[in-house]
């Protein structure tokens, strides 16, 4: 009979402090944030026609460079 207690006792004294863990943990639970920045606003290299202007700088100059290299050796 004690022994019965005893095991009674063991399992609500378990199940109260299984209980009371769930509940700090749900108590430290933060509630949504959401912070959703919708600007419409780009930066400068973020504009396709700047990398196209900077791709065709970059082409004559590679272009102008490898002229004047074969000009020179002839």
């Amino acid at each position: 009979m004690k022994q019965k207690i005893t095991q009674a006792f063991s399992i609500l004294t378990a199940f109260l402090v299984f209980n009371l863990l769930s509940l700090a943990t749900y108590a430290q639970e933060k509630g949504i944030d959401v912070d959703i920045n919708v600007k419409k606003e780009h930066e400068w290299y973020q504009q396709p026609w700047v990398w196209v202007v900077g791709a065709a700088v970059f082409i004559l100059l590679l272009a102008a460079i490898l002229r004047s290299n074969n000009t020179s050796k002839e």
